[in-house]
């Protein structure tokens, strides 16, 4: 993978050159969380349309001073809590972190006043890690009948944060097992759900779930730099 220590020059420098060595089926999503308006302006400029936010009270800043900007998709990658399911559905086109059947169930109740279906993900946690969110495989494969009942979302795919400190092979396997268990829920023909995108990788690891089928992946330091903890 790209050490960050040789992405040197301008966002747009470095924007072109992950494009370069990415298949045009994979959707590019800078992460802006800690990013400056300006910073985002410049990844616009450079042919950025996806920004991805972990917070909602963020990006709700971020978006009033960028309402200029057009044909920008604002994806929530973030936990979300179930008291700002509101919120978050009137800011984003697409909620990556859709983590419990409880948080969807929510955000089906509150979709059907909506004038169009949100555009969600079902994140997944396929090893042990006290510090991620998200379903076990067989948590999940339980869950698809009422999963199946929220009608107002647009199920489309799941989403997958790898453990640190795993090896390349390590993250390898598990970007392949989030693939295969997409195969399986899309061989199981639920009406309401789809398994066309698969949202893996991060600036660690994003070549790794490329290669592994990844059709979204969330990058944000390799584009923009250290941020603030």
């Amino acid at each position: 993978m790209t050490p960050f220590s040789k992405l040197r020059g301008t966002i747009p420098e470095r924007i072109a050159e992950i494009r370069r060595t990415l298949p045009q089926s994979v959707r590019l999503i800078a992460v802006t969380k800690q990013v400056s308006v300006g910073a985002m302006r410049e990844a616009y400029n450079a042919g950025i349309r996806d920004f991805g936010e972990s917070r909602v009270q963020e990006a709700e800043a971020k978006q009033a001073q960028l309402q200029d900007l057009t044909n920008v998709t604002w994806h929530l990658i973030g936990h979300l809590q179930t008291n700002k399911a509101q919120k978050a559905l009137e800011q984003f086109e697409w909620i990556h972190s859709v983590d419990s059947l409880k948080l969807a169930q929510r955000l089906n109740r509150l979709a059907e006043q909506l004038p169009r279906k949100p555009q969600i993900l079902l994140q997944v946690k396929l090893l042990p890690d006290p510090n991620k969110y998200g379903w076990s495989a067989s948590g999940l494969l339980k869950d698809l009948p009422e999963l199946n009942r929220c009608e107002f979302l647009n199920i489309e795919g799941l989403m997958t944060i790898t453990p640190l400190g795993l090896t390349d092979p390590e993250v390898l396997a598990v970007f392949q097992e989030t693939r295969e268990l997409a195969n399986k829920i899309t061989r199981q023909s639920w009406p309401h759900i789809r398994m066309n995108q698969l949202s893996m990788g991060m600036s660690n690891d994003y070549e790794l779930a490329v290669k592994a089928g990844a059709t979204m992946i969330r990058l944000g330091r390799v584009l923009f730099g250290d941020r603030p903890n």
